[in-house]
């Protein structure tokens, strides 16, 4: 069998939900099935032409690196590129990219495609995008050969909005984490001046429905005298991403660290005492999950897709609230590490590897 993915940036080590995501989910597939498979990657995010990793095939194809355009030019250029590659199945990842799902049935293509959340919800996006989001999930729930979702507040949605009752729903998973050395561990807080257990943290990029700007408000309404470190940048500069570095650096006790990635990361995440996630908007919260696998205590937005993670009452704020999110930063102070090894059971890859399978199956056998 053969897969052709497209709808991400790249792999490896690019960030985002997605990329993250289709990182972990075709090496582990390759792992355990004889299969051929091709991750299209996005020309401006990654180094390669054509490279591989951990088995699976990366390719380049070129797109201008500029939020309103890159998706659609990106997904047409691999939907035509699969024509000749002799793929089985053309996977499509997210909302924006999935407009060209009837592009690729006319070609003649079998096709997943995979709703990781209504993206149209996002406050960058304005009128005219929004509607073109909306237009793509339609089009993709409706012409796609099989559909996955990762969570079950998305699964509502498509049956409430477009009728179809068999998707998948096969959740985001989460790496259980391998000690990081104590070399990189001191050499990346010292990097920081950050110390050990002395810190929270949230990870994200820079756009407004993260939230960051509630969380440095509320982190300074606060009681608390910890540092406040958020993890990530912004892909295309914006207004809002210039207000909020502002907003930090005229904040006190507040480290932006930019983009991390591997043992940094890891670093950064093993020592926190506290991990934040003010969202407006998610599909299935991979941050957090990651935050979990470090038994980090969490504080979270009562949105549905947090909600569906299913953490104790306590770790639930009212989203956009700066007050309540304020209190309970105060309250978190003296929280402890938490187990949630039952939680993340179902956040296994090597499980989601073999449900996603199955769906390829379905879709050959289908086929023949």
């Amino acid at each position: 069998m053969k897969i052709t993915v497209t709808g991400t940036r790249g792999i490896p080590d690019v960030l985002g939900g997605v990329e993250s995501h289709c990182q972990h989910l075709y090496p582990e597939i390759k792992a355990q099935y004889d299969t051929e498979i091709c991750v299209i990657a996005r020309s401006p995010y990654v180094s390669y032409q054509n490279s591989e990793y951990k088995g699976v095939q990366t390719k380049a194809i070129w797109t201008p690196k500029k939020q309103s355009l890159e998706a659609i030019v990106h997904t047409t250029l691999a939907a035509f590129s699969s024509v000749f590659d002799k793929s089985d199945i053309v996977h499509v990842h997210a909302i924006g990219p999935g407009l060209l799902v009837p592009l690729l049935r006319l070609l003649g293509k079998k096709v997943v495609f995979t709703h990781h959340g209504p993206d149209y919800d996002r406050q960058k996006w304005g009128g005219f995008a929004k509607n073109i989001l909306m237009l793509g999930e339609k089009w993709a729930v409706k012409y796609a050969s099989e559909v996955i979702v990762i969570s079950e507040v998305i699964n509502n949605i498509i049956k409430q909005k477009h009728g179809r009752e068999d998707a998948n729903l096969i959740y985001n998973g989460v790496v259980i984490p391998e000690p990081v050395s104590s070399d990189v561990i001191h050499s990346t807080l010292q990097r920081f001046d950050l110390k050990e257990k002395k810190y929270m943290v949230a990870v994200g990029r820079f756009v407004e429905e993260k939230g960051f700007h509630d969380l440095i408000a509320a982190h300074q309404l606060s009681g608390s005298n910890e540092t406040l470190v958020i993890v990530g940048d912004t892909d295309h500069p914006s207004e809002y991403s210039e207000k909020l570095k502002q907003q930090a650096q005229e904040a006190d006790n507040v480290i932006l660290t930019g983009f991390l990635k591997g043992d940094e990361l890891k670093a950064v995440f093993s020592q926190a005492r506290l991990f934040i996630m003010p969202s407006y908007h998610e599909g299935l919260p991979i941050a957090l999950l990651e935050a979990m696998s470090f038994s980090l205590p969490a504080i979270v937005s009562d949105i549905p897709a947090n909600l569906e993670v299913k953490l104790n009452s306590e770790s639930y704020f009212e989203v956009g609230n700066v007050e309540a999110l304020a209190e309970k930063l105060d309250l978190a102070s003296c929280w402890e590490q938490k187990d949630y090894s039952e939680y993340l059971k179902v956040y296994d890859w090597h499980l989601i590897a073999q449900q996603t399978m199955q769906v390829y199956q379905q879709v050959v056998k289908r086929k023949s």
